[in-house]
């Protein structure tokens, strides 16, 4: 006799037979079978045998469907009074090819003899057989699918999508915070656009602002979205980012001149990690003891006279170029001033009939749809009737120059536009003209795939 069949002898008591002491495992040999014992509603996972085709289920057992390669089908047991099975989308393919569950000959499910479709992704089923009014009851539906992200997670600024990629677009100072990186290391370089604030218009016939820096980076071919001209493909100036905090700075824009009491001044810079985008150049202009000229910036700003140079672009120099020279002034008999350059162009000169146009900014769809952003901002003049315009891309068109001082135009906010100069008043009218417009603020955006 075995120890195991002695044991079982000696602790017999009434009708109750102890197997094994207090925190003893019982284990039935190869090949033998338990009754009576009853089951505690789990069931045995069969992870060696992944299903991929019509099969019958066992009492007991818990089974992983994988319908990536086609619809099938899992047989029931011929059920009595206990009896579990349960049954898991393994690829999370149910919504595609869907598992039907089928009841064995006339037994129902749920009281309706009549097979399961199974059609949800990531479902499990578990199945219980009560009796023979009711069949099999689904005792457990879980259509959550809890899965591990292998993407980049981060928060901060606003967030929108853009298919597979999302987009955090900061319209003032923020903070880039990078919760987990992609496990895909190619994955967590990043696109974005960073553009200073533009510079303000001078006053007084002045010129106009230059536009924000203008700095476009593309995560190709990861992402291939429509960049502008001036895109740095990786790894030109790639930014690659770990799991941590990324200070955001938003430039704002540049105040606009003020008669010959207050200057126009530069915009300031907009920051991502290694990106800074400087802010645009001023416009140029009278200030009271001389003349000042176009200020150096992301764009230069436009200059006042022939004799007032004009500011230059992509200051600090990087590449690809942010941005580009404002336009030249000219003399009598109505003293165009320069228009301020832009991220497409220069600035437009003056002329002496008419201030220029500001420099024309470039678009870009980092965002999903084009926006035209860093555009000039137009120069002020004698002449009414021909004052600069901004340039497309937010910057802010010279005012008008008769019979008020009417105050430029400001460069749009968040694109980084030149303030539009102020025109004089029409010759022999008394006083100075009014105010410049002042520069539009700047944006940050970062683009990266999320799924």
């Amino acid at each position: 006799m075995s120890k195991i069949e002695v044991d079982a002898i000696d602790k017999q008591s009434g009708s109750t037979l102890t197997l094994g002491g207090s925190g003893t495992a019982v284990t039935l040999a190869c090949g033998a079978t338990q009754t009576g014992f009853g089951r505690t509603g789990t069931v045995d996972w069969q992870t060696g045998s992944i299903k991929t085709a019509t099969f019958t289920a066992a009492n007991g057992e818990g089974y992983f469907a994988n319908t990536s390669g086609g619809a099938f089908t899992m047989n029931l047991p011929a059920g009595t009074a206990g009896n579990i099975v349960s049954v898991v989308d393994y690829t999370n393919t149910f919504q595609t090819n869907g598992l039907t569950i089928s009841p064995n000959g006339s037994q129902k499910i749920g009281g309706v003899a009549a097979n399961f479709a199974a059609g949800t992704e990531g479902q499990s089923l578990t199945f219980v057989y009560v009796d023979d009014t009711e069949g099999w009851k689904n005792v457990q539906d879980s259509t959550s699918n809890a899965i591990g992200n292998p993407n980049l997670v981060a928060t901060g600024g606003t967030v929108t999508t853009c298919g597979n990629f999302k987009i955090h677009t900061f319209t003032g100072p923020g903070t880039f915070t990078v919760c987990k990186v992609s496990t895909t290391a190619a994955e967590n370089t990043v696109g974005y656009l960073v553009v200073g604030g533009g510079g303000g218009g001078q006053s007084t016939r002045g010129g106009g602002g230059g536009a924000g820096g203008f700095r476009e980076g593309r995560n190709v071919p990861i992402d291939n979205f429509t960049a502008s001209p001036l895109v740095a493909n990786a790894p030109t100036n790639a930014v690659t980012v770990t799991a941590t905090s990324f200070p955001i700075t938003v430039g704002a824009g540049g105040v606009g001149g003020v008669s010959y009491c207050t200057n126009s001044a530069n915009g300031s810079n907009s920051i991502f990690s290694t990106i800074t985008s400087t802010g645009g150049g001023r416009g140029g202009g009278p200030d009271g003891s001389g003349s000042l000229q176009g200020g150096d910036g992301g764009s230069g700003g436009g200059s006042y006279n022939p004799g007032t140079a004009v500011g230059s672009g992509n200051t600090p120099p990087v590449s690809p170029s942010q941005g580009n020279d404002g336009g030249q002034g000219a003399g009598a008999p109505n003293y165009g001033a320069g228009g301020g350059g832009a991220a497409g162009a220069v600035g437009n000169n003056g002329s002496t009939s008419g201030g220029g146009n500001g420099g024309a900014g470039v678009s870009t769809s980092i965002t999903g749809s084009s926006v035209a952003r860093a555009g000039g901002g137009g120069g002020g003049s004698y002449n009414t009737a021909s004052r600069g315009c901004g340039g497309a891309g937010g910057g802010g068109d010279a005012s008008p120059g008769a019979g008020t001082p009417y105050v430029g135009t400001a460069g749009t906010v968040n694109t980084g536009g030149g303030g539009g100069a102020n025109s004089n008043l029409a010759p022999g009218a008394p006083g100075p003209g009014g105010a410049g417009g002042a520069g539009g603020s700047g944006i940050v955006v970062i683009r990266y795939k999320f799924q």
